[in-house]
């Protein structure tokens, strides 16, 4: 019995001896793949042809391609953002330049003592323009930022779009009486919608703005409601220059201008604010266009 026990200790060094090189030779190879593998991880380079048959070493590498493919979403998403806040300095300071030199240059123009008090007076109001200008565009960037961020405060509720709308209108009343432009509100009833007035109000003034700058010479301005199931619409309808149907896709984007608004003065910033503060409130906004025909912009907000 006792020499049967010794032959089969013999049998498993015997057998131990030859594989224990055989599991080590093995081992330092997948150690090395392994290393190959976080190596690629680091410099951002793809490994999916590096495969391992054992059960544990597979599980290690399918847990390193997710990381993997994790880390390489977020430095593209971080090159985006980057690329972003590139460009979005690029335009703040594209539209701050203008009337910052305007501002510079009525000062030297105030500080000449051959100015009579008119024009003292003429050039004081000029002056006073560029620095609101400037004044209204920051408070915009700062808003747009926080909006993007979603950092600013909304107060969601049941309330009053006629209210709102009215709100809106006596913002842009003054600037629509003096280019001959009548605002109608055909058939709106008083109906409760959820929103934040005093945000929602703020997408209508953009859009009645818009409307009255770009009527050349009088004209009507209609806004109608519309029911549906869950949203109801408010639709803004100018007679103005239109927007070509190539530019419709963009519209709503960021400090984007269309070829034909060039010559007028703004931003390209309030459609994009608008559509931000809609986005808050679960709503959103359509345009239907043509060139030289009008524009109506729809403003869809839920029903309560």
């Amino acid at each position: 019995m006792i020499h049967i026990v010794l032959g089969v200790i013999v049998l498993w060094a015997a057998a131990a001896t030859i594989m224990l090189p055989i599991l080590v030779s093995r081992n330092r190879r997948a150690w090395r793949r392994l290393d190959e593998m976080l190596e690629r991880v680091i410099e951002g380079r793809s490994f999916e042809d590096v495969t391992f048959d054992e059960r544990e070493l597979s599980l290690i590498s399918n847990r390193l391609q997710t990381i993997s493919r994790k880390l390489a979403v977020e430095v593209d998403r971080a090159n985006r953002e980057k690329e972003q806040v590139k460009q979005l300095v690029s335009n703040i300071s594209h539209q701050l330049k203008t009337p910052l030199a305007n501002v510079m240059m009525y000062e030297e123009l105030l500080e000449s003592r051959d100015l009579t008090g008119e024009q003292k007076t003429v050039f004081t109001q000029k002056l006073r323009n560029q620095t609101e200008k400037i004044d209204w565009l920051l408070r915009s960037l700062f808003k747009m930022t926080k909006l993007e961020q979603n950092a600013m405060e909304f107060q969601i509720r049941e309330a009053s779009i006629q209210e709102t709308i009215k709100a809106a209108i006596h913002v842009v009343y003054e600037k629509a009486f003096q280019k001959g432009i009548e605002i109608r509100a055909d058939g709106f009833d008083d109906i409760q919608l959820l929103h934040d007035p005093r945000w929602t109000s703020e997408v209508f003034e953009n859009l009645l703005e818009n409307a009255i700058k770009y009527t050349k010479g009088a004209g009507i301005i209609r806004l109608s409601l519309q029911r549906l199931e869950n949203y109801s619409v408010i639709h803004v309808a100018d007679h103005g220059i239109g927007i070509p149907g190539h530019e419709l896709p963009y519209v709503f984007d960021r400090f984007y201008r269309g070829k034909e608004a060039e010559g007028t003065e703004g931003s390209g910033i309030g459609l994009y604010l608008s559509k931000l503060i809609l986005e808050q409130e679960k709503g959103y906004m359509t345009v239907k266009s043509r060139a030289g025909q009008g524009s109506t912009f729809s403003v869809f907000l839920q029903n309560c």
